[in-house]
């Protein structure tokens, strides 16, 4: 919907009239097959909507009259009581007759990674305010895992799944806010709230953050959720709530908002960015917000406050272009809609939710149980989406028999297209199992290229980074492999790589460690804070690392408290000097969540930058070792190069070279003019579903964003990544002389039939060759290599031509 439809009758309650419902299906047949679909809540559309299915078909036998019987009790009847019918669920008859239908029930904003780099986006954004096209609009990250709500009937939805700890944890905080928010009219408002959204279809996002899901950068002081988006489910593509409508819908049922400002004009957004990079390695909660309320145009404070109720430690900022109009709409919406009260403020409220988990230690089931008998039955009318009500193959015979059934329409078609994937992903019965629609789900703004109208970029802290990316993220290396594999985590050492003829072979150059952790170097952090985190990680590491492991011994220390060993050391590293504290940035008054943290599936990433643990051991990085690319690892080939450097051919060439790369590892050629869509989210996804395999990545890979996107996919799959560029001279702003791109062109004039279009035909290849070119503008060939070489540790070179050409 846009913001014009939305406005058009200068009445913004309008939007929020029940929709009415349509009449259910009255016929036994029907009322069976909606019964047994009607919780098959995970399948997913797209990178974040989450499906629940109805199918009509037929019932074979007498158990048609059971089903009249399933009819009576309930008209929405939930997985669980049919398959206490015996057979019913086996003697189900998929003919001509039956057809499945897919709908939403929850959706959210699905992970961002741009093609452009953070600089060009910046500049972009700046230049949109600038011209009056566009507003920015800024919110603060808080640090917990995303959490859907849509309603008691539609469900809870976290980790991509449904029914776990996440979910229960979620609707036991977002009960309990009621109660802070409503006192004794809660059990009546949470009523309501549920119908309301179950009859307008809308789901809730939020951010969860609590201590007993495991650490981020800080433990939380309370547990609370955020609402991040609201959206209207709809029939076709879902609608989402602009951020003042969120506003004002939360203020409505009195639900927790984020912080945010919008700058509106190009002196306001260039300050933003300006204050963003003076506080990026020493900004807390309280510098960042107070700096961004003096140069915001409009200031939005959150009904939680930050450093309230997770503390001074900041994950980030996140800012995207929104419409031009926000900032006139926000105000009106901050007018008419005054921060509520909170009627239970003071109230006794019963146990908390650290209080719960702190009593139910035994297992996950037991504490799941526990959180939702304290839910009440507004939020949690049954229990039949936890504690295991179905078993996993009745799961498995309802998807089966739903794939087999005719699509009832479009999406349902695109969702069984991709019952391969969706049969196999799962890791158990409640998982999320498929994607449908490669569309986006996220809004566009009236007038703007769709490119523009999504652009959105994260911004993140120091003082959280080497909480998280330096400290938490290498435990595992730490244990698996001693204090040297640790230090050498974080610096890294030179490797190059080069092409002889046909075959590839490996050449130690050197030897040589840089003193320079190299991912901070990657974060642009500034060669004084650099040295001082150098520092500060050397004496982790001789005397926190060692006496953790030393304490856990075999055992490793899980990264859910890892806070309880890092936090002491960093509160008395920080009292040294001032800038001691300015690196840290706030450490002591730590939460002990020992006693109270949930049991949570080992291994689950709470906010996905931290890499899935394994059991294979890793490579050992002892210099005593012979170095080689572990086979039990996967590995990316990327060509940070232009067109007509050889890519293609070369991949052709090891796709087709008898025995691959010398191992007996799948290798997959990936081209990226014949991939639809985005072409590094597939890559990632390729890594995602075959960690051990090697892919070439046949697509130019020319800006240091895309090189950033690579490293993540190695760092949450463990691959290795390599790159693969043409020999050349380079010039002092260009890693490719005149003369290489003189090649390169011929090589494009002589193509035929080139899936890019980009061949003799083109009319015009020199232009966009040109472009390509000013892409590396700005690049020695040594800043080139270097920086391949600081960010991957090796590097390829091909020559440009033959040697006796």
């Amino acid at each position: 919907m846009s913001q014009k439809q939305r406005r058009g009758s200068g009445n913004r309650e309008q939007k929020w009239q029940p929709k009415t419902k349509p009449n259910p299906v009255t016929s036994a047949s029907a009322s069976v097959d909606e019964a047994v679909t009607s919780k098959l809540g995970g399948l997913s559309i797209s990178d974040g909507q989450v499906w629940k299915p109805k199918s009509y078909g037929t019932v074979a036998g007498s158990n048609a009259a059971s089903a009249a019987d399933v009819q009576t009790e309930k008209n929405n009847v939930d997985l669980s009581r049919i398959f206490l019918k015996p057979n019913l669920l086996e003697n189900f008859k998929v003919d001509n007759s039956t057809y499945s239908l897919a709908q939403i029930r929850a959706t959210f904003y699905p992970k961002f990674e741009n093609e452009k780099s953070d600089q060009e986006i910046r500049i972009r954004m700046i230049e949109m305010v600038s011209k009056g096209l566009a507003t920015l609009e800024v919110s603060l990250k808080h640090s917990g895992s995303l959490f859907m709500y849509a309603g008691n009937e539609g469900g809870a939805y976290a980790k991509n799944s449904f029914g776990n700890i996440y979910t229960a944890v979620g609707v036991f905080v977002l009960g309990r806010m009621f109660h802070e928010a409503w006192g004794s009219k809660a059990g009546e408002k949470q009523a309501q709230f549920n119908d309301f959204i179950e009859r307008n279809r809308i789901c809730i996002s939020m951010e969860l953050v609590t201590a007993v899901l495991g650490d981020h950068g800080q433990r939380p002081r309370e547990d609370y959720a955020v609402v991040t988006a609201v959206t209207e489910l709809g029939n076709g593509k879902p609608k989402f709530y602009s951020t003042p409508e969120v506003i004002a819908f939360c203020r409505k049922w009195r639900l927790p908002t984020n912080h945010v400002w919008l700058f509106s004009t190009r002196k306001s957004v260039t300050s933003f960015f300006a204050a963003y990079d003076l506080l990026c390695e020493e900004g807390t909660a309280t510098s960042v917000c107070r700096a961004l309320d003096e140069v915001a145009d409009i200031s939005a404070p959150g009904s939680k406050d930050h450093i309230t109720v997770q503390g001074e430690i900041l994950e980030g900022l996140v800012a995207r272009i929104v419409s031009h109009e926000s900032s006139k709409h926000m105000e009106e919406v901050l007018k008419d809609h005054p921060p509520p009260s909170a009627d239970g403020a003071g109230m006794d409220l019963g146990p908390s939710l650290r209080e719960i988990c702190a009593a139910n230690r035994l297992d996950e089931k037991q504490q799941i149980k526990a959180l939702l008998q304290k839910v009440g039955s507004s939020f949690c009318p049954d229990h039949s989406d936890w504690c295991d009500s179905h078993s996993r193959n009745a799961d498995r015979s309802v998807l089966t028999k739903f794939l087999q059934a005719h699509p009832a329409d479009y999406s349902t078609a695109k969702l069984q297209a991709n019952k391969e994937r969706a049969a196999g992903i799962a890791k158990n019965n409640n998982d999320i199992v498929g994607h449908v629609n490669n569309g986006s789900s996220t809004s566009t703004i009236d007038g703007l290229a769709n490119e523009d109208a999504n652009l959105m970029i994260k911004l993140k802290f120091l003082t959280y980074k080497l909480r998280t990316f330096l400290i938490r993220n290498g435990l595992s290396i730490l244990f698996k492999d001693g204090p040297a594999a640790y230090r050498a985590y974080y610096l890294r050492r030179h490797w190059f790589l080069v092409l002889d003829g046909n075959r590839a072979q490996m050449l130690r150059i050197s030897l040589s460690q840089s003193r320079s952790p190299m991912q901070m170097k990657i974060w642009g952090t500034s060669a004084g804070k650099q040295r001082e985190l150098s520092k500060m990680l050397d004496e982790c590491l001789n005397s926190r690392a060692v006496y953790i492991r030393r304490k856990c011994g075999n055992r490793q220390l899980s990264s859910a408290i890892y806070l309880s060993e890092a936090e002491p050391f960093l509160e008395q590293y920080a009292k040294r000097s001032p800038e001691n504290q300015a690196l840290i940035g706030s450490a002591g008054n730590l939460v002990k969540t020992e006693d109270f943290l949930a049991v949570v599936e080992g291994g689950m990433d709470e906010e996905g930058d931290l890499a899935t643990e394994r059991e294979e051991a890793p490579a050992s990085l002892s210099p005593s070792v012979k170095d080689t690319i572990q086979k039990t690892e996967g590995l990316i080939v990327f060509f940070p190069g232009i067109p007509g450097c050889a890519k293609s051919a070369l991949c052709k060439e090891l796709l087709n070279t008898p025995g691959g790369l010398g191992d007996d590892r799948p290798v997959q050629s990936l081209m990226g003019d014949l991939i639809k869509g985005r072409y590094w989210p597939k890559i990632a996804d390729e890594c995602r579903k075959k960690p051990y395999s090697i892919i070439l990545a046949d697509k130019n890979a020319p800006n240091e964003e895309v090189w950033k996107q690579i490293e993540n996919m190695c760092h949450s799959t463990r691959a290795s990544a390599v790159p693969v560029i043409p020999d050349s001279e380079g010039t002092d702003s260009n890693p490719f002389a005149l003369d290489a791109l003189a090649v390169f062109m011929f090589r494009v004039l002589q193509r035929d039939n080139h899936p890019g279009n980009l061949d003799k035909l083109s009319p015009n290849a020199g232009y966009v060759m040109l472009m390509f070119y000013h892409l590396y503008d700005g690049k020695s060939r040594k800043y080139f290599e270097d920086e391949l070489v600081e960010r991957f540790g090796s590097l390829v070179k091909i020559p440009l031509l033959k040697p006796d050409r």
